[in-house]
């Protein structure tokens, strides 16, 4: 079953710990609507099972400790943890003068 879910490029323990965070993010207000709150805990999810091993590359993380960690902060932080890291990874990809702004 393991291989499976590796195959298909999703990792199990990543996954539930950005489940719970992006659970935790809903909080009260998920109950209100519950397209958005759908919407947050699959973001969440997502971005934590294929954002975390970015991340943990990025930051040159050695210690597999805190992939679990890293991954439910970006369930929680779901999209808006996508903007925050695309923007920093692009702001410096720009100030290094490999890529252009399209302005």
């Amino acid at each position: 079953m393991k291989t499976f879910f590796d195959e298909i490029g999703i990792n199990i323990m990543q996954s539930v710990a950005g489940l719970f965070g992006s659970l935790l993010f809903l909080g009260k207000e998920g109950a209100k609507n519950i397209k958005q709150s759908l919407f947050a805990i699959i973001t969440g999810t997502a971005s934590a099972n294929y954002l975390t091993p970015v991340v943990i590359e990025f930051t040159k993380i050695e210690n597999t400790k805190y992939e679990n960690g890293i991954a439910f902060i970006l369930g929680f932080l779901g999209l808006k943890g996508v903007e925050a890291i695309s923007k920093k990874f692009f702001k410096e990809k720009v100030q290094d003068g490999t890529t252009t702004s399209n302005k």
